[in-house]
């Protein structure tokens, strides 16, 4: 791809590489939605129409790429992480709106999420990022089910926010629609079941 030629106004450089670089982390997306979780540059530059060397120009690795279109995903789908009412209503009623929560989340950022887990071991904010994410979802458990979890003690209350995330997980969805091939319906009986199982269990006597 050509630069812009001498005529071109500052504003117009500026709004042509901005454009340039939201394509570039589009096709970043892409790519991890291809399954592609390690995109090499000159596959991103293929598929953005950006080129090569204009991708070298707005990140300095593929690191650094990745972090940039992990951060656009998320702003994004930023609402998807929004719970409302959390903690109201009944307890079969909550479980069904956390897990059809979660199904929705997953169903926007799960490509996102596995490059994301990929790469966290060789990238420290990756990581950083990452256990942010999941602290943001465990938190959405406890407020969830705050009247359950108020009637335990700090230990059982514990577990059983252990279990009620390991349950939500989005590589729990993930190995069941992908590995065990159930659609978002069947997935979201088996969640229901089970989280609703663990509340249930746990309720003092």
């Amino acid at each position: 791809m050509s630069e812009p030629g001498p005529g071109v106004s500052a504003d117009g450089r500026t709004a042509r590489r901005d454009r340039n670089r939201d394509a570039v982390l589009d096709a970043v997306l892409d790519l991890f939605a291809d399954g592609s979780l390690t995109p090499l540059p000159a596959e991103v530059a293929e598929r953005s129409g950006v080129s090569l060397r204009s991708v070298y120009r707005y990140f300095d690795d593929m690191d650094a790429l990745v972090r940039a279109a992990i951060a656009r995903n998320l702003a994004r789908m930023g609402p998807l992480f929004d719970l409302e009412d959390a903690g109201t209503g009944s307890l079969p009623g909550r479980v069904e709106r956390i897990v059809a929560a979660r199904l929705r989340l997953y169903d926007a950022l799960a490509p996102m999420a596995r490059a994301a887990v990929a790469r966290a071991p060789h990238n420290p904010i990756i990581a950083e990022r990452l256990e942010e994410t999941r602290l943001l979802l465990r938190r959405q458990v406890e407020e969830m089910f705050a009247p359950e979890l108020g009637s335990l003690d700090r230990g059982a209350a514990g577990e059983v926010v252990a279990a009620v995330d390991v349950l939500l997980e989005l590589d729990a969805v993930d190995h069941l629609r992908r590995h065990r091939g159930m659609g978002e319906e069947e997935a979201g009986r088996v969640l229901v079941r089970a989280v609703e199982a663990q509340l249930r269990a746990a309720a003092p006597a």
